[in-house]
């Protein structure tokens, strides 16, 4: 073959070679290819994964969302309707959302016995671990006790306000400091998700700050969503997961206090940001971490932290009493190997290996 006619061949193999592989790309259909978004939410980072048979420009619906979000509920807002409520403004309206994640956190406080409570706040920032800034402070036992009088959920319920729709938060002890941090991340998760159903986008993965919700499948793997779960045990700045969950349809949240704690210059001791809103402290459990699988991440955020409060013993009373959800608790045993106890149900959901 002369060298003219060999240029010719490969040139044009190379020409076929590449409309073959044009025409593969163009073959894919729309709603096998995936739409990704990432941005800054709350405090940390989210991710929107999803399949569509159209292109979805939908980046500002989720920058709304999102700031409506932080005006509503974020304690780090300094003028967000909650921060007006704690600081004991009158007349302050809040719409059906804020009333929707106050029933949902009501439920989990009845449900677990006072583990999960919103009106936590003023603890969380004498520990150091709020909206004020004041990370270097511990409180005394003393100011632990009289601050245990501002906590409880009970203390606090909605009324309808004149305007339809909208409601006021009373309470019937003043200083109570109320935040919905403990199931923010999940809330947030929970919005975005309805955002995507009501575009019509059937198979998505919804995640923020680790919290997620998914629907459908990954349709470009033909297989159901999968979740990474944190191993308790890893060191700040890793990344270990002791298993992998196949979620569908289904949202979970994870916590842990591996991820937020800070150790007190003057005495050494370690402080974590899960607080007993029973006792007031602030210290480590055997509990090392905690998984929720449930319908929404509202919940799967909520409960996930009561656990992570609560002492062991009581978990596993409780874990026969709660329906609709799916839980996996790590701790570590006397030998020092963690542990894992799960609900029936939940070993279901991992992939190719049971706790």
């Amino acid at each position: 073959m002369n060298k003219l006619y060999q240029c010719s061949y490969t040139a044009m193999v190379l020409a076929v070679f590449l409309s073959l592989i044009t025409a593969c790309k163009q073959e894919t259909p729309l709603n096998q290819t995936p739409q990704q978004i990432y941005g800054n939410a709350i405090g940390t980072t989210y991710m929107v994964k999803f399949f569509a048979d159209e292109p979805l420009s939908i980046e500002p619906q989720i920058d709304s969302l999102i700031n409506a979000f932080n005006q509503s509920m974020s304690t780090w807002v300094p003028d967000s309707q909650i921060n007006k409520i704690n600081r004991g403004e009158d007349s302050v309206a809040v719409d059906a959302t804020f009333k929707e994640v106050f029933d949902y956190a009501q439920e989990i406080y009845r449900n677990t016995d006072g583990y999960f409570d919103p009106t936590v706040g003023n603890l969380v920032n004498a520990y150091g671990f709020g909206a004020d800034g004041q990370k270097e402070r511990v409180p005394t036992a003393s100011q632990v006790d009289s601050l245990l009088q501002y906590i409880g959920f009970y203390k606090m319920d909605m009324v309808p306000a004149a305007r339809d729709g909208f409601y006021y938060v009373q309470s019937s002890h003043a200083g109570l400091y109320l935040e919905f941090n403990a199931i923010a991340k999940g809330t947030l998760v929970d919005y975005m998700a309805r955002l995507l159903e009501n575009q019509g986008v059937n198979n998505f993965i919804v995640e923020v700050g680790g919290e997620v919700i998914t629907a459908g499948t990954n349709v470009e793997k033909g297989l159901p969503w999968t979740v990474g779960i944190d191993d308790p045990t890893q060191q700040p700045g890793d990344r270990k997961l002791v298993a992998i969950a196949q979620l569908s349809g289904k949202a979970m949240a994870g916590s842990g206090n591996f991820r937020k704690f800070k150790i007190d210059s003057a005495s050494g001791k370690e402080y974590v940001h899960t607080i007993n809103p029973l006792t007031g402290a602030a210290v480590p459990s055997e509990v090392l971490g905690v998984n929720v699988i449930a319908d929404n991440c509202t919940l799967a955020d909520g409960y996930a932290t009561a656990f992570m409060a609560m002492p062991l013993e009581k978990s596993r009373a409780m874990l026969a009493e709660l329906k609709d959800i799916e839980v996996l608790i790590m701790y570590m045993g006397e030998d020092g190997e963690l542990r894992f106890e799960t609900t029936p149900g939940f070993n279901a959901y991992l992939k190719n290996q049971a706790l």
